[in-house]
């Protein structure tokens, strides 16, 4: 085994992807990190989370090279420029989206001069454990010259221009590039007992793959501050929905330490209830309605059965085995252990997420989406169950592994879950017990006031039973718990600002409390800073939510994608990468800054709001 090396910054990497799976690629050309068929399946290549034995797929230059890349219009394809002092080419790298296959295109173009590549084809299946039986141009009525990497139900094949030779349980090549030559590859994967996939019409899967995305892209109503990087992060949230099942995976990685060399690695290739239901709301406020409708549906199939036995989480399928295991040949990125799969949160109370689910779907009726039958007596049931158990304490939003509470932040979500569905009955003439659910809102209401309000600091706290503070407590005005002008929720404001804020970004909650029940710290929470940003929005604080969105944006890195966490004193990115939690908080950032700014700009011109 080799010696792990200094680990690629998460800010170095760009992602791939085809709307069933993602890659992730390193600025030096080097895929790091790859699950096939899906999002959730086990890792092909997993250098990631350790070292080059645990596979990778490497196409860059053997000099030091200054290297830039961009992803083409709206699309996931990846051009990488590098620059040696020999010369210059081309990578461009893409997962073709929209055939139902799973494939890795990558090619390289010479630009200027001579530049010498290495080439790289390391696979090791189920997450870097499996060594495959690699072999040349062997059955399957193969088509032309390949590699082929086999191990149990899972086939890879290697197609290109020029295939590398095998060199200590490794595929190496290295190759000169002169101007005006192009090599081109690509890796498939396909059931093991299935004939190899025919070959791909390269140049016309890459047209369709930029066309689909810029048809989608141009679909976005969003026409305010920030306009690209909103495209991009909406992308990205579409590139993390599953096209076929309509899951949104949290992030396609897992184990991206929170705190590097700890234990706070986690994995995030599932489906929450809450983040997707969050992701919807930022879809549909930037005109994707068909993509409320796909995640809708895949809601009504993964939840049907006893309202009881609600999960906070599914896989992408909709199934609900996701048992935590650990996996202790990976060392883990920057030594950060146990790498972990499957997440143990699956089996957590976390009251919250009904609330968020049924705003969302409140939200998707108002713009458009029609009433499904099927979908609101699943609502109702749901509604229904919670209010026999709604003040029972839980895990909370950040999935506390120490003694349950009555989390402030859960009991507001429960109001929101049965004040949306008083709504859609009052609203959309939909039947249910709309004069129980009223009077749970109501009692849920007063109790939240005299318990989760702190009167001496003049906030509202993180659970009852405790007088610290949490980034959660921002959203109380966002869900229509409160107006945002409240003088409770002007002090919990303040208050988050004044416990929570370390070096210009926000904390999720301050760890030193010990109510999570993990060793370690943690960096700022992206998340919480752009529901901060909203706040400001909310609370007519628009010059602070201007210079705190100007921070925010500061950080994506130069591809447009964005982690969960950041380190502002090392200035790189921490977590799971690219985090949906993060990309669609800044994109609900985005529409408030708008809206703020567009409001005081009628009130210095003396034009009445709408």
């Amino acid at each position: 085994m080799t010696t792990p090396l200094q680990p690629t910054p998460i800010e170095e990497y760009a992602v791939l992807g085809d709307t069933e799976t993602a890659a992730l690629v390193s600025r030096a050309g080097s895929i790091d990190w790859l699950c096939l068929p899906r999002f959730d399946s086990p890792a092909c290549f997993a250098a990631l989370l350790g070292t080059r034995d645990h596979g990778r797929w490497l196409l860059g230059p053997v000099q030091e090279a200054r290297s830039t890349r961009r992803y083409v219009d709206n699309s996931f394809v990846l051009e990488t420029v590098h620059e040696t002092d020999s010369g210059t080419v081309t990578v461009t790298d893409l997962m073709p989206i929209g055939d139902g296959r799973a494939d890795i295109i990558r090619s390289v173009r010479g630009d200027r001069g001579t530049v010498r590549m290495r080439h790289e084809w390391v696979v090791r299946f189920d997450y870097g454990k499996v060594r495959p039986w690699v072999s040349r141009g062997v059955g399957h009525r193969l088509d032309s010259d390949v590699i082929t990497a086999i191990a149990g139900p899972d086939m890879l094949v290697l197609r290109g221009t020029r295939l590398p030779e095998p060199e200590d349980g490794h595929h190496v090549d290295e190759f000169d590039v002169a101007a005006g030559e192009t090599y081109t590859f690509s890796t498939t994967w396909f059931p093991s007992h299935e004939p190899v996939p025919e070959p791909l019409d390269i140049d016309s899967r890459i047209k369709e793959t930029v066309d689909v995305s810029n048809a989608w892209a141009h679909r976005c109503t969003y026409d305010g501050p920030y306009r690209e990087e909103v495209v991009r992060s909406l992308l990205t949230l579409r590139m993390m929905t599953h096209s076929r099942y309509g899951g949104i995976v949290a992030a396609p990685t897992t184990s991206l330490p929170e705190d590097f060399g700890g234990e706070r690695n986690w994995d995030y290739r599932f489906c929450w209830l809450r983040d997707a239901s969050l992701t919807l709301e930022a879809l549909v406020a930037s005109g994707y309605l068909d993509e409320a409708r796909l995640w809708r549906n895949w809601l009504i199939r993964a939840v049907a059965g006893d309202p009881e036995d609600l999960q906070i989480m599914y896989a992408i399928d909709g199934s609900r085995r996701l048992p935590e295991r650990t996996l202790d040949h990976l060392p883990g990125y920057a030594g950060s252990t146990p790498v972990r799969i499957g997440n143990g949160a699956v089996d957590q109370r976390q009251s919250d997420v009904l609330g968020e689910v049924m705003i969302a779907l409140d939200e998707a009726r108002r713009a458009g989406l029609e009433v499904s039958a099927q979908g609101w007596a699943m609502q109702r049931a749901l509604v229904d169950d919670l209010a026999t158990h709604w003040d029972q304490p839980d895990n909370g939003l950040w999935e506390i592994r120490g003694p349950l509470r009555h989390f402030t932040h859960s009991r507001v979500m429960v109001w929101a879950a049965f004040d949306r569905a008083v709504r859609t009955v009052e609203e959309h003439g939909l039947e249910g017990p709309v004069e129980r659910w009223r009077e749970v809102r109501d009692a849920v209401h007063a109790e939240v006031l005299a318990k989760g309000f702190d009167p001496g600091r003049g906030t509202f706290t993180q659970h009852y039973d405790t007088h610290e503070v949490d980034a959660s407590l921002l959203l109380i005005p966002l869900v229509g718990f409160l107006p945002a002008d409240d003088p409770r929720v002007l002090g919990t404001v303040r208050a988050v600002e004044t416990d929570l804020m370390r070096d210009g970004f926000l904390l999720r909650y301050r760890t030193e409390s010990g109510v999570d029940g993990l060793s370690g710290d943690e960096h700022p929470f992206l998340a919480c800073s752009w529901w901060l940003v909203t706040a400001y929005a909310a609370c007519g604080r628009v010059d602070d939510a201007r210079v705190l969105m100007d921070r925010l944006v500061g950080l994506l890195n130069d591809v447009g994608l964005v982690s969960e966490e950041y380190d502002p004193v090392n200035r790189r990115m921490v977590g799971n990468f690219p985090q949906a939690f993060s990309h669609l908080t800044f994109i609900g950032a985005a529409h408030a800054l708008a809206a703020a700014e567009e409001k005081a700009a009628r009130a210095a011109h003396g034009t009445p709001a709408d």
